[in-house]
């Protein structure tokens, strides 16, 4: 009764059955592994956010890539603004995803090197290729707080870093950019400033990273495991169906047609 599962067709299907499997049990692990990575990475965005700042010069120097596990930490630099390599950081949104510039504001330490400070997002003008209007950064000595980010990269951020932009303009946050530009060491890394906040508002300082959200991933796991289960239940069900078929219509050719009923 199930030889029908030898004919072409049925090996076809099969086969497509024990390849699925497999493939929506790995989707489901890849998800599964996402979701790992997402609430490890939230707990350590709170550990770090929540940490007592630290001197930035202790974490980081000049060439050093920070690390992950430094990420958004807490850290505190004390310097002079220098306004006069200010520089804007094109394509970037606000908290309400409205598309603008980051204000990069090299501060110089006591001993000549330098912390990039991302003081926050402003409005671009009238016309995006004009240096937007800036807020003054504060003069004189100042402290400020913010976090640790790393030195954004084309291949870690997708940005790509193009030529040929209005001056005093970048793609990217990168210290050894920065460096070369300013013919100064440049720690590595940035501060994105927290506090001091800006008088008036402006630039609009960057917003914590969310760390509260698991995403939707372990759900997607659940699903594709669930599908790889119900893979081999429907193959079940498409055989068991296919033999009542063929033993209805095999029924049907048996049946001998009766004689009409004798006339009178």
């Amino acid at each position: 009764m199930y030889r029908f599962v030898l004919t072409r067709q049925w090996m076809c299907l099969t086969l497509v059955a024990l390849a699925l499997i497999p493939a929506m049990i790995k989707l489901g692990f890849w998800q599964y592994h996402r979701h790992e990575h997402r609430v490890a990475q939230n707990e350590l965005i709170a550990s770090n956010l929540s940490a007592k700042p630290v001197p930035m010069t202790e974490v980081t120097s000049p060439g050093h890539r920070v690390p992950r596990a430094d990420y958004w930490r807490a850290v505190t630099a004390t310097g002079t603004y220098d306004t006069a390599h200010e520089v804007v950081v094109r394509m970037r949104t606000d908290n309400d995803d409205k598309v603008g510039f980051h204000v990069l504001t090299p501060l110089v330490l006591a001993d000549g090197r330098v912390v990039l400070v991302n003081r926050g997002w402003v409005a671009g003008g009238d016309d995006p290729r004009a240096y937007p209007p800036v807020p003054a950064a504060p003069s004189g000595e100042v402290t400020v707080t913010g976090r640790l980010k790393a030195d954004e990269t084309s291949g870690g951020s997708g940005i790509k870093d193009r030529k040929g932009l209005p001056d005093r303009q970048v793609m990217l946050i990168n210290s050894a950019q920065q460096a070369e530009y300013l013919g100064k060491p440049v720690l590595g890394g940035y501060l994105e400033l927290t506090a001091p906040a800006p008088a008036g508002g402006s630039p609009e300082t960057v917003a914590d990273p969310d760390h509260d959200s698991i995403g939707p991933h372990m759900a997607y796991a659940v699903q594709w495991w669930l599908f790889a289960a119900a893979v081999p239940v429907g193959w079940l069900v498409l055989v068991r169906r296919e033999k009542r078929d063929r033993a209805a219509a095999a029924a049907a050719g048996a049946t001998p047609e009766r004689e009409p009923a004798p006339t009178a």
